[in-house]
């Protein structure tokens, strides 16, 4: 049997297909508690619509995209990145920047 480098694969028109490194869908309201995911230990409540995302297996280096959708939100986006870790948050007002925590979260990692 064969094994396939995920990273490598090709779709029909010999297009590199990119998967998610890590993926997580969580509750963040009180302690954040994760519905399902894929590569991702933890998620550390670090403020009011601020999440620390903790990885399973470390990325190769910081330089990650990351895609994060708040359910009640204005915009929500990306903080610090390192390889063991991302920091996303969700902002409700765009005019003051507030936060606030969100019962639907989802965050996928993208290298």
């Amino acid at each position: 049997m064969s094994t396939i480098k995920v990273d490598t694969i090709k779709n029909t028109s010999n297009v590199e297909v990119f998967t998610a490194k890590a993926w997580v869908n969580f509750n963040g309201f009180g302690s954040p508690s994760i519905r399902a995911s894929g590569n991702v230990t933890s998620i550390v409540d670090s403020g009011t619509g601020i999440y620390v995302v903790n990885f399973t297996t470390a990325m190769t280096d910081a330089n990650y995209s990351t895609l994060v959708t708040c359910e009640q939100a204005e915009f929500a986006g990306m903080g610090s990145a390192t390889t063991s870790s991302v920091t996303v948050y969700c902002v409700t007002r765009q005019d003051s920047l507030s936060r606030s925590d969100n019962a639907f979260m989802n965050v996928a990692v993208f290298r």
